[in-house]
């Protein structure tokens, strides 16, 4: 029997592992489990040299609960230690047999090695006051048991000991009881191991696929492989509308799927995030370093060797690896959306109202997709009619939607339903409207218009529709100066909340007879402001800029100054301003119930 204490390289570092390895104490499952996966991949690459001779058996890993005696077992039945082994690589705390391995035969390992075998098998100290590890070699040696408490005192002593392999036991202490429930254990092995190269049993059950779809080769698989992978990632999702499956080898490794999910114009927060993994284990689903921020809202599984299990933020935005990836992954969506939008347009198009977010967000915040996505971008006509590249649209508006600074005025909407007077009046004078209907699409106006400097956009209830592409000069009004100023006075409304400037113009008789319009510029900084947080606070708490615009060529404002009663006068303006007003969703509260009151008792002639 021997006995000593473990050799660790930095004075006192033993409580440290102990306590305070990792943020997570779960994830001793991982380490333990990793560890029992390079055990086995390592007897798989020895028995393909010829090293590890006779037949390798079932080389499942399983792990099992006993609650009486409140251990929590690990057995692989993998390459195994001895003696020696156990002194070198779990006493020399930091010396990783996992990295000596893959020195020795480099360029001769198919079959991958997780992990580095020395602090990770330390995490175990995190929720157990004492560990077993009983193991036997595969080669011709007895087998031995390491004994430690979590202090730097072990034992070590021979065992007996059947098989190959190793059993690593865990006496849970009792502030992690947690761990000797099955439903919590299944929890853990299903985040971190569901996808590990090797079978993993617990309680009798597999509990991972070894050989996920991501890492076979494309040429392998058909649509509903990746349908069903989607599935097993997300099974409470609609299919996705499409993959991109990445599958790099230089300059950096790389393997996954990417799966564009169907995306409402309400969601939420997104739950279901992109999974990151090295080798098949699982690290994180934080991943904003290592996917451009606007693909953010993909979903599915990357794998990359070349990024550590125990991955920090600091890392993650140092690493040139990482910067390669965040590119690789950029220019790979880019040219999977711009394939599909030249082979199958009408596919894009269908897909446009999930699609759009991705694109939109992409080109406000990443240049080099902006490049390409700007030939794919394309805005519908309100009607449903057409579809338009920035490109067709000025071809198509050239000849009436051109300002005097030969801007094109893109005329836009952000409601259909709600600004459909003001839709229609552009469409009479041959103007093509199009939506811009997504929470993104204020940021997105503005940064474009940086962007696309020959681009101008104006909502269609910006203005009356006269003016929309340029100010046009006033018809002559039929009214005299001193009835315009009587009109005037009679539509000094001030509404709550309201900031509302009265203009009195000659329009056409068949225009209506007040129009409300909310200058450009300020009702986009509130819009901005209304998704900005904190930081818009300034422009969404000032009152909403409208302009009146009263027709004085509509007949009706003849009668209005006529009537010599000026109560009716007053009900009939203020009912006017207020239908404008409600034409804009801009009449709510007391305001809109005196309204209804007024146009009840202006039909019952009051």
């Amino acid at each position: 029997m021997q006995k000593g204490s473990i050799r660790v390289q930095t004075e006192n570092i033993f409580p440290i592992i102990k306590k305070f390895l990792y943020s997570e104490h779960d994830i001793f499952l991982r380490e333990l489990i990793s560890n029992a996966v390079d055990a086995t991949q390592k007897l798989k690459t020895l028995s393909s040299l010829g090293e590890a001779r006779g037949e390798l058996g079932d080389l499942s890993i399983v792990v099992k609960i006993d609650k009486d005696a409140k251990t929590l077992t690990i057995s692989d039945k993998g390459i195994g230690m001895t003696a020696e082994e156990v002194d070198k690589y779990i006493n020399q705390v930091a010396f990783s047999g996992a990295e000596e391995f893959l020195d020795k035969y480099k360029g001769q390992n198919e079959n991958n090695i997780i992990g580095h075998f020395g602090l990770g098998f330390y995490s175990s100290f995190m929720v157990s006051d004492k560990v077993e590890l009983v193991t036997k070699s595969f080669r011709d040696a007895p087998a031995v048991k390491w004994e430690c408490d979590g202090s730097p005192e072990f034992s070590l002593t021979e065992a007996e000991k059947p098989d190959r392999g190793t059993d690593i036991i865990l006496h849970i202490n009792e502030e992690s009881s947690e761990f000797l429930e099955a439903s919590r254990v299944k929890e853990v092995l299903s985040k971190f191991c569901r996808f590990l190269p090797v079978p993993i049993f617990f309680e009798g059950e597999q509990v991972n696929n070894p050989a996920p779809a991501w890492t076979k080769k494309p040429s392998e698989l058909t649509a509903k492989d990746y349908q069903d992978f989607y599935k097993e990632l997300y099974p409470y999702n609609e299919a996705p509308l499409f993959w991109i499956h990445l599958n790099v080898d230089y300059p950096f490794n790389l393997t996954g799927i990417l799966y564009f999910p169907k995306i409402k114009q309400s969601f939420e927060i997104q739950k279901d995030k992109i999974q990151l993994y090295s080798n098949q284990v699982f690290v994180t689903d934080e991943v904003k370093d290592i996917v451009p921020e606007f693909l953010m809202l993909l979903q599915g599984v990357i794998d990359s060797p070349d990024i550590p299990l125990n991955v920090s933020r600091s890392y993650l935005q140092g690493d040139p690896n990482v910067r390669k990836i965040n590119n690789h992954i950029t220019k790979k969506v880019a040219d999977k959306l711009d394939e599909i939008f030249r082979n199958n347009r009408k596919e894009f198009e269908e897909k446009w109202e999930s699609l759009g977010l991705f694109v939109k967000y992409g080109m406000m915040t990443d240049d080099k997709f902006f490049e390409k996505a700007e030939k794919f971008h394309i805005m519908e006509q309100v009607d449903g009619s057409a579809w338009y590249t920035m490109e067709e649209y000025k071809a198509a508006t050239a000849d009436l939607q051109k300002n005097k600074d030969g801007k094109t005025v893109v005329i836009y909407s952000t409601d259909p339903i709600q600004q459909n007077t003001f839709i229609k009046a552009a469409a009479d004078k041959g103007y093509k409207v199009v939506k811009m209907e997504t929470i993104v699409d204020a940021a997105f106006i503005n940064q474009m218009e940086m962007k696309w400097q020959d681009v101008h956009f104006v909502r269609v209830d910006a203005d009356i529709a006269d003016n929309l592409v340029d100010k046009q000069e006033q018809i002559a009004s039929v009214l005299s100066s001193a009835q315009e100023e009587q009109l005037k006075k009679l539509f000094d409304v001030k509404p709550e909340g309201l900031h509302v400037t009265v203009e009195v113009k000659g329009l056409g008789a068949e225009a209506a007879p007040v129009v409300a319009t909310r200058p450009e510029f300020m009702r986009r900084m509130k819009d901005m402001a209304a998704v900005s947080g904190p930081m818009g606070n300034f422009y969404a708490n000032m009152p909403d800029e409208v302009l009146l615009t009263v027709n004085g060529n509509h007949p009706i404002f003849q009668q209005v100054l006529a009537d010599a009663d000026p109560a009716r006068q007053e009900k009939i303006t203020h009912n006017l301003s207020d239908l404008a007003l409600l034409s804009q969703g801009l009449l709510r509260g007391a305001a809109l119930t005196s309204f209804i009151e007024r146009s009840v008792a202006v039909m019952e002639g009051k």
